[in-house]
């Protein structure tokens, strides 16, 4: 049964943790959403605890510093977990080897610099070129504004050929950076899978990401957490979340508003395009709201 609301108030006195994602939520990559902050704010001013859980491929400290270039600072949340943070760890650990050919951009390379003081093996490894690779970490294109996973054929054939693990820091198969849809690794990801290849994946929905996030609730010294995953990825936010046995809200003007009919976030969601889309993805979430405030 599909539920719609439209406020997070509505149901927020059921949760005392939100997992909230980022993009599509609380910024669409030009601007943030004012509404979404300051619900966020309220939520805090509740005694509620606000993780950012992000599949950006960069590490906690590049994504707050990316994130108050939106006027997005600690008062809209408490603490961040990102893709790129659990990455490192499956990549310090050896999961694609020592030497290993960077695929992305220059902005990402924070994910091989920025390592938190505690963990281990964080001088071990070595960026080297494709034919020197004993795998390949993907943070996504090098230019994802002209570029789609079509022009890497050969990057993958060659991985493909010679055995070499994929390790994608950003599961995400797309991102919209105001009205620009453009690829994400997850793209490279999945093109790498269907041509024979070995993908590894640690952000949503995958397992790793939300084991870091409940341990740093451990730290934050949040005992009986009740959480609720908010975001507008059906197949990331919210499969995560169920996969997690969570309870869900699904942001339907983000990253699906163009498939639901949604010409702008402040729209309501049509229920019956809202009830065909979900089955057509075979996930349900608890509810659904048109954009987050």
């Amino acid at each position: 049964m599909v539920k719609i609301i439209k406020s997070l108030k509505q149901i927020s006195k059921n949760y005392n943790v939100l997992f909230c994602d980022i993009w599509g939520c609380i910024h669409n990559g030009k601007k943030a959403y004012t509404k979404a902050l300051e619900a966020l704010i309220e939520f805090k001013m509740s005694g509620g605890f606000v993780m950012l859980l992000t599949n950006a491929p960069r590490p906690k400290t590049a994504v707050k510093a990316h994130l108050s270039s939106f006027g997005i600072f600690e008062e809209h949340f408490n603490d961040i977990t990102t893709s790129g943070d659990a990455a490192q760890n499956s990549m310090l650990a050896g999961e694609v080897g020592k030497k290993v050919f960077h695929l992305g951009p220059e902005r990402d390379l924070s994910f091989f610099i920025d390592f938190p003081n505690d963990k281990k093996n964080k001088n071990s490894i070595e960026r080297v070129g494709l034919s020197s690779a004993e795998g390949i970490v993907c943070t996504g294109l090098f230019d994802d504004r002209t570029e789609t996973p079509e022009n890497y054929k050969d990057i993958i054939k060659y991985g493909v050929d010679k055995n070499l693990n994929l390790l994608c820091v950003n599961p995400d198969i797309f991102v919209d950076v105001g009205d620009l849809r453009v690829w994400c690794a997850g793209g490279i990801a999945e093109a790498f899978t269907k041509a024979g290849g070995n993908s590894i994946y640690c952000g949503k929905p995958h397992r790793q990401i939300y084991n870091l996030a409940y341990s740093k609730l451990k730290k934050h010294n949040i005992k009986c957490p009740k959480i609720l995953c908010i975001g507008d990825g059906i197949n990331t936010d919210i499969l995560g979340g169920n996969k997690e046995n969570l309870d869900t809200l699904f942001i339907c003007g983000g990253l699906s508003g163009p498939e639901l009919g949604m010409k702008n976030n402040l729209e309501i969601p049509n229920k019956k395009k809202l009830e065909e889309f979900f089955k057509k993805n075979k996930i349900l979430p608890t509810v659904s709201i048109s954009y987050l405030n």
